[in-house]
C-alpha cells in the first residue's frame, strides 16, 4: 500500500448536515486506500481553501459552490468530479468543460428509489386510492364501485433513466398494463423495446388513466402540461409528478383537481415548498408530498457509495458508469 503523502488528493464539498451520512465511515475507509482526503466547508461562493491546491478529485454533493472560474482558481489541478448526488446542472459552469474536467453523477444510483416511489404512487392512482379514501366516511363501497391497479393504460413522458426504469418495473408486473411514451427523442422501435407505443404528448393524455412525468427540465419543457394538455385527460384520470414542478402548469392543474376532474400524486411543485394555504395542500383528492422520492435517510449512503466506485474507477483508467458530457448535459434533468 503507498504512504498517505504518496496518494493523489481527493477534496470532497458536501453539506456538513448530510456529509456523514453520504460518506459515512466504510465509505471513508475505502477512500482512505485510494487518496488523501481533504474535507473542506459547504459555501455558496470564493474559491476553494489552500488545502485543495493539490486535489486532483472532487467529491461534491448538496451544499457544494457551483464550479466557477473563481471557484476552480482554488484547486488548479483538479481533474476529476464525482458527484455524489444527482443532477449537476446547478454544479457544473463552462470553466468546467474548459479545463477539461471529468464529470460524474451518481444519478443512477438516486433513480431505484425514484422508480420504486412513483410505481407506489401508479399504483395507488390506478386504484382512484384518493377518491376511495374521501369517500370512505360516507359509507363501505360496493363491488362496481371499487378500482383495481390491472390493465391500466399508464403514459409515460420522457424516457429519462427514471421513465425507462418505471417502464421496465411496469412491464415486469403480471397486473397487465397497457404503456404509452411520449419522448420526442425516441423512435418507434426503441419505445417498443421498452414494452410500449410511442404516441405524441396530445394522444398520450386523452388515453392514459395514469399520467406519469419523467421529462427533464427544458426551456422548451417548462408548462409542458398546460392548461390545454391537461384537459386531454380523460375525467377521473390521474397525474403523478415526481420530475420537476415546472414541467406542469399549477394553475391550470389545480382548477382541474379543484373540479373534482383529476387526481393528482405530487411530489414535486412551482414553487417549492407550496405557500401555506394553496389550495393544492387541501383538495381532498391531492397528494401533495416534500421531494421525498430520491434517496433519503439511510439511501443518501448509496451515492456516496457510487462516487467512491467512480474515484476507483477514474484512477484505475477505467470509464465511469455516470459520466455527463457537456452535450448530455442539456437533455438531462
Amino acid at each position: 500500500m503507498p504512504a498517505l503523502s504518496e496518494l493523489p488528493v481527493a477534496a470532497y464539498v458536501i453539506d456538513p448536515a448530510v456529509a456523514e451520512h453520504v460518506l459515512p465511515a466504510e465509505a471513508r475507509e475505502r477512500l482512505s486506500t485510494l487518496v488523501r482526503l481533504v474535507p473542506g466547508p459547504a459555501a455558496s461562493g470564493g474559491a476553494f481553501p489552500e488545502e485543495f491546491a493539490d486535489a486532483e478529485i472532487l467529491i461534491s454533493g448538496w451544499g457544494c459552490p457551483r464550479l466557477t472560474d473563481e471557484v476552480l482558481a482554488g484547486a488548479p489541478r483538479l481533474r476529476a468530479v464525482a458527484h455524489a448526488a444527482g443532477s449537476v446542472k446547478s454544479l457544473v459552469s463552462d470553466a468546467v468543460w474548459e479545463r477539461g474536467i471529468v464529470v460524474s453523477s451518481a444519478a443512477d444510483a438516486n433513480a431505484g428509489p425514484v422508480v420504486a416511489y412513483t410505481l407506489a404512487l401508479i399504483t395507488l392512482a390506478a386504484r382512484r386510492t384518493l377518491a376511495m379514501a374521501a369517500r370512505y366516511g360516507d359509507g363501505w363501497p360496493g363491488f362496481h364501485d371499487r378500482s383495481g391497479a390491472d390493465g391500466a393504460t399508464v403514459g409515460i413522458i420522457g424516457a429519462s433513466r427514471i421513465g425507462r426504469g418505471v417502464l421496465a418495473a411496469l412491464g415486469r408486473s403480471d397486473a397487465g398494463h397497457r404503456l404509452l411514451l411520449s419522448d420526442p427523442y425516441v423512435t418507434d422501435e426503441e419505445a417498443r423495446l421498452l414494452g410500449a407505443e410511442r404516441v405524441e404528448l396530445a394522444e398520450l393524455c386523452r388515453r392514459s388513466a395514469v399520467v406519469s412525468v419523467h421529462a427533464p427540465l427544458l426551456p422548451e419543457t417548462t408548462g409542458l402540461l398546460d392548461a390545454k394538455t391537461l384537459a386531454l385527460i380523460p375525467d377521473g384520470g390521474v397525474l403523478v409528478n415526481t420530475a420537476r414542478g415546472a414541467l406542469v402548469d399549477t394553475e391550470a392543474l389545480t382548477r382541474e383537481c379543484a373540479s373534482g376532474r383529476l387526481e393528482a400524486y405530487l411530489d414535486v411543485t412551482e414553487p417549492e415548498p407550496l405557500p401555506s394555504g394553496h389550495p393544492l395542500l387541501s383538495l381532498p383528492n391531492v397528494l401533495v408530498t416534500p421531494h421525498i422520492a430520491g434517496a433519503q435517510g439511510a439511501e443518501v449512503a448509496r451515492l456516496g457509495r457510487y462516487a467512491v466506485a467512480e474515484v476507483e474507477r477514474w484512477l484505475a483508467g477505467e470509464p465511469l458508469l455516470g459520466e455527463v458530457t457537456r452535450e448530455a448535459l442539456t437533455r438531462l434533468a
